[in-house]
C-alpha cells in the first residue's frame, strides 16, 4: 500500500487513463489533495487537530467508504471510469443503481428515466426512440424529454456515452439541453463515460476486490412490464450476483420500497440478511419529533430488516454550534438496526449551506471543511457502518485516520 501524499496532483488520479482502464494494483489508494483542502478550511477545533495529524498516514481501504455511483463529483455516474476512481480513491463497497432495459436486461441508472440527462442520447439517433423527444422551451413552457432505459434494448444502450447528470430546461436547442453541468462539477472527464450493465458492474467490482451495493430503482413504466413483474425484478439482480458466484455476505442490496427488501428477506433470506431499506426526509419530516416519522422500527426489525439507510439529514441535527446525532437515529439504533447514510459532496458548496442534504444542520454550516464535522458526528454519535459519498476520499481520509473499518 502506497503511503498517503495528500498534495498528489488530481492529474495523477484522473489522467492516467490507462492505468484506470487496467486491472489495478488492488492495495493502492489514492487521496488525491481534496482532503487536504477540506481539512485546511476547517474551524479550528479538536477534530481538526486530529485529521492533521493523520497526513502522514497509510490510508486503508473500508467498507464505510461506499462509492455513491462511483466519483460523480467529477467523472460521469455509473460509468467504469467514476467506478474505477471511486475504488482508487479507497471505497470499500460499490454501488450500481438498477434499472431495465426495453429486452428486461439490468443496466446502471440512478432512475429508469435518466438516460437524457445522464448520457448523449439525445444527440443520437436513438432519441427518437424516447418516450418524449425533445421539445424545445418556448415562451413559459420549459423544454419537455424522458428518455428511458426500457426505450432502448441494451445493445443500443452500450452504445451511449454518459455524461455529468443535468439538463437545461430553458433550452431550445438538444446541445443547449445537455450543457448545463453544476458549476461545482466539472466536464473535464466526460466525453469518455462508459456505461455499464448491472453484469458490467459486477464482474469490475468482482475484478477491484470490492463488494457490492446495487439499489433496485423504482420502474418508469406500469408493471408488469411485458410480463416482467416487479419480483421478477428483484429476483433477476439477485440472480446475477449467485450466477457470478459472488457470496450474499459480500452483496447489500438496497430499495426505497419496502415491499423489495421483504421479497429478498423471504425469497433470498442469505441476501435478504444484509439489504439495505432506503428512507430520505419528506415534507413535515423533523428529526428530533417521532410524530413525523414514518419508519416503525421496531416492526421493520422484527420483518427481518437489519440496514435502514436514512438521508444525512435525517441523522444529524444542531446543538448550539455543534452537530450531533437526532433523535431519529438514536431511536433507530435502539431498535437493533443498523445505519448507513447518504449522500456526502453531493450538494454544492457548504458556505451557502449545503442545501437538501444538510438542511437539518444548516446552522452549522459555513464552509466545506464542515463535511468532516457532519462525518464525524455521523460516525461517532449517530454511530452509522457506512456513508455514501460522491467523492469516496473523503470519507476514505476520514475512516482511515479514525481507525473505522
Amino acid at each position: 500500500m502506497t503511503r498517503l501524499h495528500l498534495g498528489i496532483s488530481l492529474l495523477a488520479l484522473t489522467c492516467a487513463a490507462p492505468a484506470l482502464a487496467q486491472d489495478m494494483d488492488q492495495a493502492r489508494i489514492e487521496l488525491g489533495p481534496r482532503p487536504a483542502y477540506l481539512i485546511s478550511t476547517m474551524d479550528e477545533s479538536p477534530l481538526k487537530d486530529a485529521l492533521e495529524a493523520c497526513a502522514a498516514m497509510e490510508p486503508v481501504r473500508t467498507d464505510f467508504s461506499i462509492a455513491h455511483r462511483g466519483a460523480p463529483l467529477m467523472f460521469p455516474e455509473h460509468t467504469e471510469q467514476a467506478n474505477r476512481a471511486g475504488f482508487l480513491m479507497g471505497a470499500g463497497i460499490m454501488e450500481c443503481d438498477v434499472a431495465f432495459t426495453k429486452d428486461k436486461e439490468l443496466v446502471c441508472r440512478h432512475a429508469q428515466n435518466d438516460l437524457h440527462t445522464t448520457t448523449n442520447i439525445l444527440a443520437t439517433d436513438l432519441g427518437a426512440q424516447c418516450t418524449t423527444p425533445f421539445t424545445p422551451a418556448s415562451g413559459d413552457t420549459s423544454a419537455q424529454v424522458e428518455c428511458r432505459t426500457s426505450d432502448i434494448t441494451l445493445a443500443e444502450y452500450k452504445t451511449l456515452n454518459g455524461k455529468m447528470d443535468a439538463g437545461n430546461s430553458s433550452a431550445t436547442t438538444v446541445e443547449q439541453y445537455m450543457d448545463a453541468t453544476a458549476s461545482f462539477r466539472t466536464d473535464l472527464y466526460a466525453t469518455t463515460g462508459t456505461l455499464l450493465s448491472h453484469k458490467d458492474s459486477i464482474a469490475l467490482f468482482k475484478s477491484l476486490g470490492a463488494k457490492f451495493t446495487p439499489e433496485l430503482k423504482s420502474p418508469s413504466v406500469e408493471m408488469p412490464f411485458d410480463g416482467f413483474t416487479q419480483e421478477d425484478y428483484a429476483q433477476k439482480l439477485i440472480n446475477e450476483y449467485k450466477d457470478a458466484g459472488i457470496p450474499a455476505s459480500d452483496v447489500f442490496a438496497q430499495s426505497f420500497d419496502l415491499n423489495d427488501v421483504l421479497y429478498w428477506i423471504k425469497a433470498e433470506p442469505e441476501f435478504g440478511a444484509n439489504a439495505v431499506f432506503l428512507v430520505e426526509a419528506t415534507d413535515g419530516f423533523d428529526p428530533q419529533d417521532a410524530n413525523t416519522w414514518k419508519e416503525d422500527f421496531t416492526a421493520l426489525k422484527a420483518a427481518g430488516v437489519n440496514n435502514l439507510a436514512p438521508s444525512i439529514n435525517m441523522l444529524v441535527v444542531n446543538d448550539g454550534d455543534k452537530i450531533v446525532a437526532s433523535n431519529y437515529a438514536k431511536a433507530a439504533k435502539e431498535a437493533g438496526l443498523d445505519l448507513i447514510s447518504w449522500s456526502l459532496e453531493r450538494s454544492g458548496p457548504l458556505a451557502t449551506g449545503g442545501g437538501w442534504y444538510f438542511q437539518s444542520v444548516t446552522e452549522a454550516m459555513n464552509n466545506d471543511g464542515d463535511y468532516f464535522e457532519v462525518l464525524d458526528a455521523l460516525a461517532m454519535d449517530a454511530g452509522v457502518k457506512g456513508v455514501f459519498s460522491d467523492w469516496p476520499a473523503t470519507v476514505t481520509y476520514y475512516a482511515s485516520c479514525m481507525g473505522l473499518k
